[in-house]
């Protein structure tokens, strides 16, 4: 058994609020859904997650489908949500939200459905 910190519902629900306002609580997950333009996209955010679970040697769960994925974190040693889970899921989140700034070199993917992979909330 963990020696980390499990949070319970009301403090889960209250730390998705301040720091992960798309992500959602249920059935004992940290969850979040991202949506797709199709395959394309969607196998980009399950090679990204896996890439960032990987590094942190702390591995979700994830429902895949033509247009969207679904993330789910908990710590399984701890039997519960811990630091490890909504550290991962910002991190998850920061790396997938991403794109260019106004002042940023780099142009962007191009506001043409050929070329939409991901759908930013």
């Amino acid at each position: 058994m963990s020696d980390e910190k499990v949070y319970n519902e009301d403090e889960i629900r209250e730390r998705i609020a301040a720091e992960l306002p798309h992500w959602y609580y249920e059935d004992g997950w940290l969850r979040r859904k991202y949506r797709t333009s199709g395959w394309k996209g969607t196998l980009m955010v399950v090679n990204t997650v896996g890439h960032l679970a990987e590094a942190a040697w702390h591995h979700p769960d994830l429902a895949v489908s033509y247009a969207f994925v679904i993330v789910k974190l908990v710590t399984h040693s701890a039997k519960g949500v811990t630091d490890k889970d909504f550290e991962l899921a910002r991190k998850i989140e920061e790396i997938i939200g991403w794109r260019p700034g106004p002042d940023s070199a780099l142009e962007g993917t191009p506001d043409d459905p050929r070329f939409k992979y991901i759908k930013y909330d």
